[in-house]
């Protein structure tokens, strides 16, 4: 088993171990972190970027003890703070670690109830930590109970066999027997399930590879140009994700990448890139989006890009009449438009292309099962990028345990700031006064009330409350040159406020926009709120965020926790964390496929994926895939 370095708050230990311990485990010591594998001393201040984080963090020393450990943004800005962490080894030249001993999350956050799952044990309940005399002195270690009350006491510095267990709402796990083999047997059954089910994810992955994708050419003076016209400076982030998306794309086989950014941090400046060399080199583009209005500001913004080019540009959705869509399906399939944004329109049977060679699908979390169906069937020797603020879980992990490759575009752009998010009851008090601000300072304001049926009585409400306020409302059931007209007038500028149900909630780019007001928030789901939340703060302005509920004491425990983790998790950059607590929230679900639901249950999500990482890796080094 590789070592691992494990701090943990009040150990001690000297600046000097902990640089030695880290070099050990293969980290570089650097001026300052940028990326992972760096560390940096900083007086009596280590800061450290794991492998296995989003985020640096900040160790911070108090004689010979540590004292505090927290994550931080480009900004130095705290984010969040840990007892304990596990940083795992950063080995250049050694492929991967096989070992099931290192959790995928390099923090441990329990409370009281809690299940765990212990590597050796199995599957207990976290009783909380209990202080034991050892020796000379006390120390603090987990307290795990396991069926018939058996207890056991596991110290900190071996915490990294502990791990949140994570599954299914529906059912609690058994509690393991300890003094059997039963644990033994759980873990030998669901590793042969795991290799079976490795070894279907590696054929296919070898398929791809036999297969082949499409060689692109280098970029040339029209890829140089169209860049050149992007009016801001790519961010560090954007770079690195741009570079590993054409390397992809120059070589023989076929990308499946995840790009997964904040919202608003750039990841379709990446992709526009993308599909413009894909283009220009003689194979068509489909850009795939959920919602009409996302295609819409697609559509505009590609237009404006490629307008110095010779290339078609081209939307299906239904903001298009059947006349205009049966003309835009015809010239696709003769050849004749270049780059195709589109809603789920574009998986209809009837559509064919000429030369498909690129795919780009954007938020793949809000297509159906169906559709997701179709897009497999169309991805067959084509390049895939996939773009997300929210990574849906299953591709989370898959990422996560090495089977589809991810690019992270963490850095804000210059200026961002967070979004100030209050979770406040509902009252007309509040959505006056924040409305009232907003204007006063030129900006506009969405209201979101996720239900067509008494919108209009909300409408009414914020107008008899302030008569001099433009608004106007937009939902599902308008006409589409209604919703365009509607979404034209906000984006110009003519409309203060836009009362709309949650069809805005993907890619709509107004940096005007700095308030957003969200009703009844108790109702909508975690991704969604982070999307909602994601339509303001694409300015240098300071945005605002109300999430409006019923009183606290009237809301279920997964509303309350819900709402309290879009507080938390606030700061630039939180997609990631939000789509882990998101996990947590409604359970593993249909991740890995009906037939692994089983093994997932018997020892939890975190440990099944370490196994199938592991395996993966194996099989990847044995057969050189």
């Amino acid at each position: 088993m590789l070592d691992s370095f494990k701090i943990y708050k009040h150990k001690a230990i000297s600046v000097d171990q902990a640089c030695q311990d880290l070099a050990r485990i293969g980290y570089s010591r650097v001026q300052g972190v940028s990326d992972p594998g760096d560390f940096a001393l900083k007086g009596d201040t280590l800061e450290i970027f794991p492998v296995n984080f989003l985020y640096p963090v900040r160790v911070e020393w108090e004689f010979d003890r540590i004292y505090q450990i927290y994550s931080f943004d480009h900004d130095f800005a705290k984010i969040l703070e840990y007892d304990l962490l596990i940083v795992v080894p950063f080995f250049k030249k050694v492929p991967r670690y096989k070992t099931e001993d290192f959790p995928i999350e390099g923090s441990l956050r329990l409370r009281a109830g809690d299940y765990v799952v212990h590597t050796q044990y199995g599957v207990g309940r976290f009783l909380g930590v209990k202080k034991i005399k050892v020796g000379e002195k006390e120390e603090y270690f987990f307290h795990i109970e396991y069926a018939k009350g058996d207890k056991i006491y596991v110290s900190k510095e071996n915490a990294h066999l502990i791990q949140k267990y994570i599954s299914f709402k529906v059912k609690k796990p058994a509690l393991t027997k300890l003094g059997t083999s039963q644990w033994k047997k759980t873990k030998q059954k669901v590793k042969e399930a795991v290799r079976d089910y490795a070894l279907a994810i590696l054929k296919m992955e070898a398929q791809r590879q036999v297969a082949g994708g499409i060689k692109y050419p280098p970029d040339g003076k029209w890829q140089k140009k169209f860049a050149s016209q992007f009016p801001y400076d790519l961010t560090p982030d954007q770079h690195k994700a741009e570079r590993a998306v054409k390397e992809e794309m120059g070589s023989e086989k076929c990308m499946d990448r995840l790009l997964c950014g904040g919202v608003g941090y750039g990841k379709t400046e990446v992709a526009m890139r993308a599909a413009f060399r894909a283009a220009v080199s003689g194979r068509q583009v489909a850009f795939l989006v959920p919602t009409t209005i996302l295609a819409y500001q697609h559509f505009i913004n590609l237009k404006k890009r490629m307008q110095d080019f010779p290339l078609s540009v081209e939307m299906l959705s239904r903001f298009r009449s059947q006349s205009e869509q049966k003309k835009i399906v015809e010239r696709m399939k003769d050849g004749k438009i270049d780059i195709v944004v589109g809603t789920h329109r574009l998986l209809s049977d009837d559509i064919q292309f000429k030369e498909l060679g690129f795919l780009i699908i954007d938020e793949e979390q809000r297509f159906g099962v169906e559709h997701k169906e179709k897009i497999k069937s169309r991805r067959a020797g084509i390049d895939v990028l996939t773009l997300t603020a929210t990574p849906i879980p299953r591709t989370l992990y898959m990422s996560m345990v090495g089977i589809k490759n991810i690019s992270l575009i963490q850095t804000p752009p210059k200026e961002r700031m967070a979004v100030k998010t209050k979770v406040l009851p509902f009252s007309m008090k509040v959505v006056t006064e924040a409305i009232k601000r907003e204007v006063k300072r030129k900006g506009q304001v969405f209201f979101i009330h996720n239900r067509i049926m008494d919108i209009d009585k909300i409408v009414k409400k914020i107008r008899n409350n302030l008569p001099g306020i433009k608004l106007e409302m937009a939902h599902g059931r308008l006409s589409p040159l209604k919703i365009e007209e509607v979404m034209n007038n906000f984006i110009s500028g003519k409309t203060d406020v836009l009362v709309s149900t949650a069809i805005v909630e993907s890619g709509i780019d107004i940096p005007n926009a700095n308030t957003i007001i969200i009703n009844e928030a108790n109702r909508i789901g975690l991704a969604d709120l982070h999307q909602l939340r994601g339509r303001v703060g694409r300015f240098k302005r300071q945005a605002y965020s109300f999430c409006l509920c019923p009183p606290f004491d009237q809301l279920s425990p997964a509303s309350k926790k819900r709402l309290e983790y879009i507080k938390e998790f606030s700061h630039l950059g939180a997609g990631f964390e939000l789509a882990r607590r998101d996990l947590e929230l409604r359970g593993a679900g249909n991740l890995l496929g009906k037939q692994q639901h089983g093994f997932i249950w018997m020892v939890g999500f975190d440990l099944y994926c370490r196994l199938l990482k592991k395996e993966v890796d194996y099989l990847r080094e044995t057969f050189k895939i």
